[in-house]
């Protein structure tokens, strides 16, 4: 941000500078005509006639004429650069995001394609700018980002908050009381939230600072299929890969695209007790169908994360076709994501999450009402009984067959984001900037 209004004020003094320079030179550097000694004036007197102590100079007219036509030139081009600068700063935004969640990154990076430095992931505070529509956005993140020991450089702010669980939810609370405190201050005007909602959509201590139940908050953009989601002033929003992780954005190569995968499928994930995904690893085993996939389940989910681990997760995505996405916490998970970006098709247990998200009374789509609203491309199964008979088909599919799905749902994850990204800015655009209606 401060670079592109740096830029704006050399661009006009270079232009300030240009006009005064032609207007000097008009004035005092551009050669005078030499008189003709024949030459006579308009009343016949020769050149040199003195007037007094003046000499007469018969191009003075001209002379004078052109320094008047140089001068309005200047006025005309100096007016017209104030215009444009006044109409800069009356359509385009400044909007300041305070990554404080994991899905921030996602947002900068995946979505909006945008840059950090320094580039170091464990990095104290990192930052970037970039241009989006009539949005100049900057975005912030780190420890070192914390309530009241950083600039506050724009008037509007998106806030990425956790809300998983209580301790994320007490430090995402002192952020909205540090936004409340600035906007009773008038140092911003408007306020939304990104938020990493709770898995089972227990998302009601958000509900005070909401606008339209008479707190601040303009926007909220929360994952997970939150029932009071209305495309109004609350808008859902994808979990993405798991950026705390750090899953990097993926560049589709031609051999990922074009190269046959040596598994039918791959999970690579925990197995809770009395889940759906004990009854996934039962049909696995049989007919020898945990043979043609890369499977490696553990009891006990682990948080961190090894390069090793890492490494084989991502080799499983690339060279499987298919990647199996059972329940977890919740249905949306980030290996939906993560699959997509390696083009190998998610296959998607297709039931609702237990808790308060919405339910397919309120929503037909539900669940996962967002990738279903957008087309996504995914194989969808009610129960792990009908997978045999999905990889049976995947068994008698060509190469180019696989290939094309391949494109499509790697096109279809970039227009995805792409899309996202458009409702994002345009969102906050039309609450944030002032309306031309009358």
């Amino acid at each position: 941000m401060r670079g592109a209004r740096r830029r704006l004020c050399s661009a006009l003094i270079l232009a300030y500078g240009l006009f005064s320079l032609y207007a000097a030179y008009t004035v005092f550097l551009r050669p005078r005509r030499p008189p003709h000694r024949d030459r006579r004036g308009p009343r016949g007197f020769t050149d040199h006639v003195a007037l007094g102590n003046e000499e007469w100079n018969p191009w003075e007219g001209d002379e004078k004429n052109e320094l008047a036509a140089s001068q309005q030139r200047y006025e005309a081009n100096l007016k017209m650069i104030k215009y444009a600068r006044s109409r800069l700063e009356q359509t385009s935004l400044r909007v300041q995001i305070w990554g404080k969640a994991a899905i921030g990154i996602y947002l900068w990076q995946h979505i909006f394609g945008g840059h950090l430095e320094p580039a170091d992931v464990t990095a104290q505070w990192r930052e970037g700018s970039q241009k989006e529509g009539k949005t100049y956005f900057s975005f912030l993140t780190g420890p070192s980002v914390v309530p009241g020991y950083f600039s506050v450089e724009a008037e509007h702010v998106v806030l990425v908050l956790n809300g998983r669980e209580e301790a994320k939810v007490a430090s995402a609370t002192q952020w909205l009381q540090y936004a409340r405190t600035l906007i009773q201050a008038h140092k911003i005007q408007h306020v939304a939230v990104v938020l990493l909602g709770n898995e089972q959509c227990n998302n009601g201590w958000i509900q005070p600072y909401l606008k339209r139940n008479g707190g601040f908050v303009n926007l909220l953009f929360v994952t997970y299929d939150y029932a009071l989601v209305n495309e109004e002033d609350i808008f859902q929003w994808p979990l993405g890969v798991a950026t705390y992780r750090n899953f990097p954005v993926v560049e589709p190569s031609w051999s990922m695209l074009h190269d046959p995968r040596s598994y039918l499928c791959n999970f690579l994930g925990t197995v809770y007790k009395n889940s759906s995904r004990e009854t996934l690893m039962e049909i696995l085993k049989q007919d020898g169908l945990d043979k043609l996939c890369w499977i490696a389940a553990r009891e006990q989910w682990q948080p961190q994360e090894t390069n090793e681990s890492f490494k084989n997760y991502q080799d499983a995505l690339l060279h499987s076709d298919l990647t199996l996405c059972p329940v977890g916490i919740n249905t949306e998970c980030y290996r939906i994501y993560e699959a997509c970006s390696y083009g190998s098709l998610p296959v998607i247990e297709d039931v609702m999450t237990p808790g308060d998200c919405g339910n397919s009374s309120m929503y037909h789509s539900a669940p996962l009402q967002l990738l279903k609203t957008v087309g996504a491309p995914f194989i969808f199964i009610k129960n792990w009984n009908e997978l045999p008979a999905v990889l049976e088909k995947e068994k008698k599919m060509s190469l180019q067959e696989k290939v094309e799905r391949r494109k499509k749902l790697l096109k279809w994850y970039q227009n995805f984001k792409a899309w996202m990204r458009q409702k994002f800015i345009t969102t906050l655009e039309n609450s944030f900037l002032p309306s031309d209606k009358g």
